[in-house]
Order: C-alpha cells, then structure tokens, then sequence
C-alpha cells in the first residue's frame, strides 16, 4: 500500500478494512471511494474531495426532478378536489369544501410552528376519526350517497396536500444536498408545471374550481420548498426530512462507516454526502470543511449544529458551551475567548494552543485533555478535573481565578494574589505542579480534591531573586500575628534553588490575599535592608519566637542550597499528608504557625547518608521495641523488619526513594515505643500515608506493594487508627 495518495484519483475505490494510519489523501479525489472500517489514525484529507461520483450525482438530480414534479401534481390536483366541493358539485353540501380548507390550513400551520414529524402523525389521526365518523355516521345503505362521498373526498384532499408538501420538501432536500447551482430553481419549476397538469386533469366543475386548485398547490409547493430548505439549513423541527435526503443522497457517496479517524485532517475538504456513521472520531480535525452538514452524522458528535459550528469555524468566543460533552473534539488554535464551560466534559479533547483567555472552566472535565501552548489568561478553574495525563506544556498565563465570582464573594481568587504583578515565565507550570502531583495520593486517600480546596485559598509568595531566609521568616511571622483573622499558616514550600521561591500558605476565605501578599513583601523588603545591628534588635525583640522563626530560616536555607526541587502537600482537617515523589524529604520540627513543610529535591543527593547507614539505624530502632509474646502472631517489631526487608529488596525504588522510605519505617518504629500516645499516633500515621503514596506508582505486581498490602493495615491497627 502506498504512503501516499497526494492529488490521486481514486474514485470508486475500495480501502475497506486496510490499515492506512498516516496515509496522505491530501487533495485527493476520493468521491465514491469506500473506506468503511479502515484504520486512518493521523491520515491526512486536507483539501480532499469527497462524495458521490457524477452518475450517482444525475441520479439524485432526477429523482429531485421526479419528486417535484409529482408533489405539485399532487398538491394541484388535491386542490381541485377541494375547489370540486366548494362548486356544489354532485349535490354536495359546500360544507364538506370548507371543512377541508380549515383542515388544511390547520395541518399547513402546525407544518410551519411545530414540524413535519407532528403533523404526519397528527394526519393519521384525523384521518383515522374521519373514517371512524363516517362509518358511525352512515348506514350501510347509504355509502353511496353525498354525503358519504363529500367525506371520502374531504380525506383524500387533505392527504395528497400533506403528501404534496411532504414530497415537495424532500424534492428540495435532495436538490439542495447535491449541491449543484441551479437544481433547487429547476425543482421549483418542475413543480409549477405539476401543479398546471394537476389542475387540468383535477377540475370537472366549474371554472372557480381552477383557482382554489391553483392556490392550495401553490401554497403546498411554497410551503415544501421552505421546509426543504430549513430542513438541509438544519432546523430541527424537520429533522425527519433532512435524514431522509441526506440517506437518499448519500448511497454510493464516500463512505467513512466505521473507520477509526483519529487524530485525521479533513481541513478545508468538501464531505458533502459522505457517510460518518459509526466512526471513531477522536480529535479529528474539521476545520473549514465544506457541506459537512450534508453528511450523514447520525450517532456522532457532529450531529449537534452547535458542535459542528464550533469544530469547522474553531470560533467560540463568549458563546456558552456549559454542561455540553465536547469529549475528543479538535479545538487546536479555536479562539474561546470568555466563553462558558461550567462542567462540560472536555475529555480527551485537543485545546493545543486554543485562546482560553478568560474561559470559565469550573467544573469541566480535562482529563487526558492537551492543552500544550494554549492561553489561560484570566481563566476561571474553580474545581476543574485534570488528572496527571492532562498535558499543561508551555500554557500562557499571566494570571488565574480559582474561583468564579458571587454575589457573596467577588473576589475570584486571583492568582498571583497581588493583582499588581502577573506570572513570570514557568510560574504558572510551578503553581499547578504539586495540585497535578498530588492527584494520585488523594485517589489513595479516597479524598475529593475539590472537598479539600473549598476548606480554605491560599497564598502565594513567590520570591524570583534568591530569598533572605532570616528576613522572609520574620516577615511571615509578623504578617501572621498582624492579621490572626486571616488564619495565615504556611504549608508549603517550593521553587527551583537560588532562582526561585514560593511559599505558600493557608488562610481564611474572606481573607484579602493581594493586601496580605503586598504588606509581607513590604516587610520583608524592610528587613532585608537592616543593617545588621538592628536586625540583632529586632530578633532579640522578639526572641519568644525565636524558635519558630529558626526553624522556617533553617527551611529555607537548605532549600536554597538544591538545584531543584519543589512540595507536595495538601490539607485536611489539619493534617499535612506529602505525596509520593522522587526525592521526598520530610522536614520536621516547625512549631506554632508554621507547620507541615515538606521539600522535594528532584534532583538532590542524600549527601553523607548512605542506604547501608540508613539501614543500621532503622534496625537499631526497631531493635528497641519488644518482641511479640505469640510466637504465631507477629508484633509491631516483627512487622517491621518484614517491611524493611521489602523495601531494601525491591528493585522498583530508587536508591534515594528507599532512603525516605526506610526513613518512615523508622519514624514508626519510634512511635511504636508509645503506641497510646497522640503526638505518636499522629507520627505513625503521617508516615503510613508516606509509604501509601510511595507504592502508588509501582506496579501492582510489585513484591513492596503486596508487602504494604498486607502489613500496613496490621501496622495501622496496632496503633488503633482508623
């Protein structure tokens, strides 16, 4: 099979079931060509010219022609029907003519407010009483008289109309589905001649009868034709027609039935009467495609005109998209500028390089979505879902809101919280990273992120120049005590060494963040710029917070020594659980305010700490705790050495991941000397959550998670944890 079919004839031929994935057909020919159950992933169609071969063309043209012909034929005829019993013919009462106008005009109207499908059905039961009445009406013996004649022709009146309108907008529908200039006039002139034969052959009373006759078709042709029209336009109300036209003129168009179409490129190629039914769409690309509403769609997301709009122009600014499923649509360079997605399903979608720029995301789902390059300026991203295949590359954005506004708080939550300022370059990408990071411990934990973000905002303080450790420590603890309203607790501490430094921290939700994030910036500038007698004053004012104090500095210090790293942390009821992450380190010791820190060095060596040190020291510790007094029951220390033993031997952790996880087997086993005591239980269960989220990455066939599988609960219920 050739790679390429560039600017190829391939009328007619048949690719059923081959495998052409990343085939070009580019500007190819490929009317009445068959693909049905091909694999076409990345093929590409740009300019391709798709449809029905030219004898399949004619064909529809004269079954238009035919159509039309009949409908005013039809339409005329029943006309002249009408005009008959309004002309006393046969001793007919005139009732029966006016009966049958009102009727008409009733059916021609709810055609006009309500559709062809309403109508057709509503038919049926007229007809239906109709006959019911007369048979009620009329003895046997009297079928034959006026009246029982004047009622049979009142129905069959009203049904060639309604079959008139009806083939007459099916006439039109096919005509305007071939898309060929001309055919929908040559339809309409067809029709007008109908309509003469009609009356001719209709009319055998007087001559009043050939103008109700010309006037009811007339009417029913015009009234076709516009339902005609609407119905390939796209109104829904004539749903039904359009379907049929565009079965009609789909047989031995190019046919797509089936096909995976992945990540394919129909860009400005004409599709008119190809057949998608059935194929895998997956962020096809569709943009400037022509008469793609004329093919045939059912069961795909092209069926919604809004959505299809939407894929062909890549146009959706302000427009509202809420709650809709967009799931695997191609949205590469669309411009949705402000517009609304509040829940819709994005999924899968590709938003590369799309304007998002004020876009309310909240709630939407962007799971495996890729939204490499694109905008997110002044994007709205409350409780948005995104997992960690959700593709955040090089993503433009000066500022974010977290929150979309109410009347009870228009404060957005705006990041950065200082409105003054906008994201740096890879700021952005650094403010998500631990929220996507984290994703898998609160799939762990069982947790709803969305639940623990509405317990609190957060504040963000970036420092791009280095920081000052001592100055940054003191500032955050006066802003604290300057504001106890505002509930300002650090939690987290990320950045990448010399270059950059983010703390973050918690606080209320009706705390103003932009006048918190400029007065700590103020204070700490101050600061920074003491001389360093005044700055030994200052610390020794307020030496009752020394320790505190020491022990942020000290945090920031040893972060400023790594090259890179960055944290993980979430809160929850006021615990701080890390998640699992190459090179975790947990520092402790923060008192007061300052509580939970916990860095990540990517790329940082645990210089001077070998395995084997690590190693001695854990067996040392769990040494100490006592040996289970049930031979067949192990205890806590028993329980421990199996779990070291795991750890050390599985070949699925790096070396520095082994070292923190030894690190928390050690933590547990110092707990594990006061088991009844709090601050140990809490210990203990902070470093159970550690290991949970170390072995969340590992296979499951991993010999350490079937380990932790089977020991971390017997290792949780000896400490009489939930």
């Amino acid at each position: 099979m050739a790679n390429e079919f560039t600017n190829a004839n391939l009328r007619g031929k048949d690719f059923r079931g081959k495998n052409l994935a990343g085939v070009d057909f580019s500007h190819a020919d490929i009317r009445g060509a068959n693909f049905s159950n091909a694999i076409l992933v990345c093929a590409n169609f740009t300019c391709a010219k798709a449809g029905l071969p030219i004898s399949r063309t004619i064909i529809s043209v004269l079954l238009s022609i035919i159509l039309s012909l009949f409908a005013g034929l039809i339409d005329a005829y029943s006309g002249a029907i009408i005009g008959d019993l309004l002309s006393d013919n046969a001793n007919i009462p005139k009732v029966f003519g006016i009966i049958s106008i009102l009727t008409l005009a009733v059916f021609l109207i709810v055609v006009l407010w309500k559709g062809l499908g309403v109508i057709l059905a509503t038919l049926a039961e007229v007809l239906a009483a109709c006959l019911i009445i007369g048979i009620a009406l009329f003895p046997e013996n009297e079928i034959g008289s006026s009246w029982a004649v004047g009622a049979i022709l009142v129905i069959l009146a009203l049904a060639g109309s309604i079959a008139g309108v009806v083939n007459m907008a099916l006439a039109v529908a096919v005509a305007r589905a071939t898309v060929l200039p001309g055919i929908v006039s040559s339809t309409g002139l067809m029709a007008f001649l109908g309509a003469f034969l009609g009356a001719l052959l209709g009319v055998r009373s007087r001559v009043s009868a050939y103008l109700m006759a010309g006037l009811v078709g007339l009417v029913a042709i015009a009234i076709g034709i516009y339902v005609g029209w609407e119905a390939i336009t796209g109104n829904q109300k004539y749903l039904l027609i359009r379907s049929l036209a565009i079965s009609i003129v789909s047989q031995g168009g190019t046919s797509f039935r089936g096909a995976n179409l992945t990540d394919a490129n129909f860009t400005q190629a004409n599709l008119k009467s190809v057949d998608f039914r059935q194929a895998t769409l997956t962020r096809t690309c569709w943009f400037q495609t022509i008469n793609l509403a004329q093919a045939r769609l059912e069961g795909t997301y092209l069926e919604n005109p809004k959505l299809r709009q939407l894929v062909v122009t890549k146009e959706g600014r302000e427009q509202n998209f809420d709650r809709l499923n967009l799931r695997e649509l191609n949205l590469e360079n669309a411009n949705l500028q402000d517009a609304s997605f509040i829940g819709t399903d994005l999924s899968e979608a590709n938003l590369q390089k799309a304007n998002l720029a004020g876009a309310k995301l909240a709630q939407s789902q962007l799971y495996q979505t890729i939204l490499n390059q694109a905008c997110l300026t002044g994007a709205y991203i409350q409780n948005w879902g995104i997992s960690t295949d959700t593709k955040l590359e090089d993503i433009k954005c000066d500022y974010i809101y977290m929150q979309l506004p109410t009347k009870d708080d228009p404060d957005p939550c705006r990041k950065p919280d200082n409105r003054r300022e906008i994201f740096q370059p890879g700021d952005f990408a650094e403010f998500i990273a631990p929220i996507i990071k984290t994703l898998n411990l609160y799939q762990t934990q069982n947790i709803d992120p969305r639940q623990v973000a509405n317990k609190f905002k957060t504040l963000d303080l970036f420092h791009y120049e280095g920081i000052d450790p001592t100055a940054a420590a003191i500032a955050v603890t006066q802003l604290a005590e300057n504001h106890p309203e505002a509930g300002l607790e650090i939690v987290a501490l990320e950045g990448r060494g010399k270059d950059k430094i983010r703390l973050q921290a918690i606080v209320a939700n009706d705390a103003n963040r932009s006048e918190l994030y400029q007065e700590y910036f103020k204070k700490y500038t101050e600061i920074q710029s003491l001389p360093y007698s005044d700055l030994q004053a200052l610390l020794l004012g307020i030496k009752e917070k020394e320790e505190r104090i020491q022990s942020l500095e000290k945090l920031l210090e040893n972060a400023i020594h790594q090259p890179k790293f960055y944290v993980e942390t979430y809160q929850n009821q006021g615990e701080i659980f890390m998640s699992q992450s190459k090179g975790n380190v947990n520092i402790s010791g923060s008192q007061g305010n300052i509580s939970g820190i916990s860095a990540v060095g990517e790329n940082s060596a645990m210089t001077g700490v070998a395995i084997g040190a690590i190693s001695g020291n854990v067996t040392n510790t769990i040494n100490e705790l006592p040996a289970s007094p049930e031979p067949d029951k192990p205890g806590i220390k028993e329980l421990l050495t199996e779990l070291q033993t795991a750890i050390e031997a599985d070949n699925n952790l790096g070396e520095e991941d082994k070292a923190e996880a030894l690190e928390q087997v050690k933590a547990i086993a110092e707990a594990g000397q006061k088991p009844e005591d709090g601050a140990m239980q809490k210990a203990a269960k902070t470093a159970l959550k550690f290991l949970k989220g170390t072995i969340a990455d590992l296979p499951t066939t991993a010999n350490l998670v079937e380990a932790c599988t089977k020991l971390l609960p017997l290792i949780t219920k000896f400490f009489g944890l939930p």
